[in-house]
């Protein structure tokens, strides 16, 4: 009995004692992360994202510093805290996780891909949240919605490629420009009046589209073909890189391409990052063009760049990330926790809600400074959700990723 009295009168001190600890001093953690496509088409761009917010997670946490060359600070009282969960690329999981997620506590989301992205965008708006994307439809733009971009829509990026190559056109006829592009929704968003009526502003003639699987499987003989009987000069696209490659071997054993017998050129909008095909094609894929995607890891004269080598050389040393999306994550973490960082400038922790983080936080993010990661410092605002306002272009060249070019957004949507 005197064991049983004693047990209940230590379990009512240590109550007391959890009710008496002042507020200030509970723990404060906010979380940042989302969706992930960790199976499937994006599973490498998606780990790759997934790490690069997992470590600059890891550093604002230990330093409370938001980059080795901004002066503001995390607040020091407050602990960041990576969810995701694997959607698998499929809209219906991706939902599922949302509600779980949102449940939680989380204020910010993230988009993994665009049949992700089509499926969200209308409830994440509907709950005023905020999400950053690796997906970058011209969906995204009209009606008003929340999720933001790192890198231009693929509209945009396409017409980059446009504008840079009718610079150098020298023949006195329009050059022809066709889509060549991917079978499915990231590829198909080229396919709008907004597209095709730049194209004619600017003197291209439009021949027609061809498709190719997502992860080709089989050389797009018949679709390369195609354009060659139609005398297309560029074909344009939005591919990732298990697409643009067979595309290009192909292109290859068919004479097509800029330094081949057949001058066609073919540029695609990120996800097709030039520097992942460069190191999977070496010279077999020079003349491949780029446009919207980063630079090179290897290019560590480049604040950002030398930032994210940094990290990896601190935690992860023995298992480096050589996926150039690990750029995209490292932007998705800067977005999301700035956001969360400015809109605790003007509502307490508690008080701190999706709208809150949407109006006092996304849409304050002014010149972001990313240590030239993306192509320009980031700027939101409420009808204004893509991030940068000129666009990078490379093209494999002697089996490297080399700039090229640099390009106006011009908001084709």
């Amino acid at each position: 009995m005197g064991k049983t009295r004693f047990g209940f009168v230590a379990l009512l001190i240590v109550m007391v004692a959890l009710f008496m600890v002042p507020i200030g001093a509970q723990a404060k953690t906010l979380y940042v992360g989302g969706t992930q496509s960790l199976t499937g088409a994006f599973a490498e761009d998606s780990a790759a994202v997934l790490a690069g917010i997992q470590d600059y997670v890891r550093y604002v946490n230990e330093t409370k510093m938001m980059a080795p060359w901004r002066k503001e600070k995390f607040p020091a009282d407050i602990t960041l805290e990576v969810l995701w969960r694997d959607d698998e690329l499929k809209p219906a999981k991706a939902l599922s996780i949302y509600e779980e997620l949102k449940a939680k506590g989380m204020l910010v989301a993230r988009i993994s891909g665009s049949p992700i992205a089509l499926a969200l965008k209308d409830r994440l708006w509907e709950d005023q949240m905020g999400a950053t994307s690796m997906a970058s439809g011209s969906y995204l733009m009209t009606p008003p919605q929340s999720i933001f971009t790192y890198y231009p829509i693929y509209t945009d990026s396409c017409a980059a490629i446009a504008d840079w190559f009718k610079a150098s056109w020298k023949e006195s006829r329009k050059p022809r420009v066709a889509y060549l592009t991917a079978d499915n929704a990231m590829g198909k968003s080229l396919e709008i009046p907004a597209m095709r009526a730049y194209l004619d502003k600017i003197g291209y003639e439009f021949v027609g589209t061809q498709y190719v699987p997502l992860i080709a499987t089989s050389p797009p003989t018949t679709q390369l073909t195609w354009l060659k009987q139609k005398g297309v000069d560029l074909a344009l696209g939005v591919m990732i890189n298990p697409g643009s490659q067979p595309t290009v071997k192909e292109m290859v054993r068919l004479g097509m391409g800029p330094f081949q017998p057949y001058k066609m050129t073919f540029g695609v909008a990120l996800p097709g990052h030039a520097a992942v095909f460069a190191e999977a094609m070496g010279k077999l894929g020079d003349g491949y063009v780029c446009a919207g995607s980063f630079r090179p890891l290897d290019d560590l004269a480049t604040p950002g760049i030398k930032f994210c080598d940094d990290l990896q050389k601190k935690y992860h040393p023995d298992k480096r990330v050589t996926h150039i999306m690990y750029e995209g994550g490292m932007l998705e973490a800067m977005v999301q926790v700035e956001a969360l960082r400015l809109a605790l400038e003007k509502a307490p922790y508690e008080k701190l809600t999706p709208k809150v983080v949407l109006e006092q936080g996304f849409y304050r993010i002014k010149n972001l400074n990313t240590g030239d990661i993306s192509s320009t410092p980031l700027t939101y605002g409420k009808g204004d959700i893509e991030g940068v306002d000129e666009i990078r272009i490379d093209q494999v060249r002697n089996g490297k990723s080399v700039k090229v070019g640099l390009a106006p957004v011009h908001g084709i949507y």
